[in-house]
């Protein structure tokens, strides 16, 4: 009885096998189809091996870190429109872009990051948009 219930089970798994293949449709015509996809596929991404190898070698200039300090430059406006924004990449170069808003006036600065430092001297809230986007 045993043999019977096993033989029965082998016999449901071949048919669940056997099922999916179409009545109508030539087995190796399928096959060599799925052998042309995988080919094809394999084509495409030989080609796509090259861009990505383009696409890492940039990586590591591409903007990673950002850092953003709201400040009041003059001491004349309420709710700190004054902006310094660090744009850094992985080696810690970038810039830092600061937007002083006043009153009567808006002024529009950059500035050099190499290496995690200004090439040339930075403010307390460059410095402070540098360090948050190192920190990130």
């Amino acid at each position: 009885m045993l043999i019977v219930l096993w033989m029965s089970a082998q016999l449901a798994r071949v048919r669940t096998k056997v099922a999916v293949i179409p009545e109508d449709a030539d087995v190796l015509a399928l096959l060599r189809r799925v052998d042309n996809d995988v080919a094809q596929l394999e084509h495409s991404v030989k080609g796509l091996e090259p861009r990505l190898a383009a696409v890492e070698r940039q990586l590591p200039h591409a903007i990673s870190y950002t850092g953003v300090v709201s400040y009041d430059a003059f001491g004349d406006i309420t709710g700190n429109l004054s902006r310094s924004i660090a744009m850094l990449d992985r080696n810690g170069d970038g810039l830092v872009i600061s937007l002083l808003v006043g009153r009567s006036e808006t002024r529009f600065f950059t500035k050099q990051v190499r290496s995690r430092a200004g090439a040339e001297p930075l403010s307390p809230e460059e410095e402070s948009a540098v360090a948050q986007a190192l920190a990130g």
